[in-house]
């Protein structure tokens, strides 16, 4: 039997589908998880022994793809990896219900939120939402893990997202605020996220007592601000707005001046791949303050903390 320099706290959830099927104490949980693993990384290199995983990629990837691989290679698992659309050749229950025979958990990229939540239906086997057009939550918990790293508590701190009101704004804004942080969105009129997710939002801040912003205006986002985070202006799938969205968001580039305007010892945050010139100026993402590269390691550490959850 493997040893483990802990036990793992089992998710009640069985799969990772949106950043509230946590619960608060599994979030807390999982992020002191990620630190250990990060810390000991050999008392779980047994961890996942004899179990394999699925990959399903709709969405080309870096950071996703190679942090989900080492992952589950670090925990003693192993992944196959299988790209392109999802229920295109054959239907989506299909696939799901093949895949069940084979795996024991399934890490999906996809386009629709739609697809992770077929999968998961169908399937009998933990499902992770690697990415969708409604939520990012591994991203979110490796951010989560990135700040607290960086200022040794998560309450009381502000994070404020300059940009699209998208997948990773909405996580963020769920994920932080129940964590005791103000969130924060300074975004163009006609990006604004989704009002349910805002309605999450808000119920969240309320019980947190965390406060939650959404303003058209950025000078009034930033005052106060830890964090600031920016993400792509069009992402994959939007390629036929790119030049829209140029126009309507080229005043909301994190550029030194607009840096400025949060606190002296903020740090700035991307998701990454970052558009230089576009999203971000070359100054802030490769200043000091700059924490981009903290970040994309945590995503290493954030999913080992939640397959262990999931799956061990």
């Amino acid at each position: 039997m493997a040893f483990m320099t802990k036990p793992i706290l089992k998710a009640n959830t069985p799969d990772l589908l949106r950043d509230l099927d946590l619960t608060n104490d599994e979030l807390a949980y999982l992020l002191d998880l990620a630190a250990d693993v990060k810390q000991s990384p050999s008392g779980y290199a047994h961890a996942l022994d004899n179990q394999s995983i699925a990959l399903l990629f709709e969405k080309p990837s870096l950071r996703t793809r190679l942090t989900f691989e080492l992952a589950i290679a670090q925990l003693g698992g192993s992944s196959v990896f299988v790209d392109g659309p999802i229920g295109l050749r054959e239907p989506l229950r299909d696939v799901a219900r093949n895949l069940d025979r084979w795996v024991n958990g399934i890490v999906a990229r996809v386009f629709s939120q739609d697809t992770v939540d077929g999968l998961a239906q169908w399937s009998r086997v933990p499902v992770i939402n690697a990415l969708s057009d409604a939520f990012h939550p591994c991203q979110a918990l490796a951010d989560v893990q990135t700040v607290r790293e960086h200022f040794g508590e998560l309450q009381g701190l502000k994070l404020t997202f300059v940009g699209d009101g998208n997948n990773v704004a909405q996580s963020l804004m769920l994920t932080t605020l129940r964590l005791g942080m103000d969130f924060a969105l300074a975004c163009p009129p006609g990006y604004l996220p989704n009002p349910e997710v805002v309605s999450q939002a808000e119920g969240l801040a309320a019980v947190s007592g965390a406060t939650l912003r959404i303003t058209h205006d950025t000078g009034e986002a930033m005052n106060g601000a830890h964090v600031v985070y920016t993400d792509v202006w069009a992402s994959m799938g939007q390629e036929q707005e790119a030049v829209e969205r140029k126009k309507a968001f080229h005043k909301y580039q994190v550029n030194e001046e607009l840096f400025d305007q949060a606190r002296p010892d903020a740090v700035f945050m991307h998701c990454l791949p970052a558009k230089r010139g576009e999203e971000v100026t070359d100054g802030v993402i490769e200043s000091p303050r700059s924490v981009v590269f903290d970040e994309a390691e945590n995503r290493l550490h954030a999913q080992k903390a939640l397959l262990l959850m999931l799956l061990s």
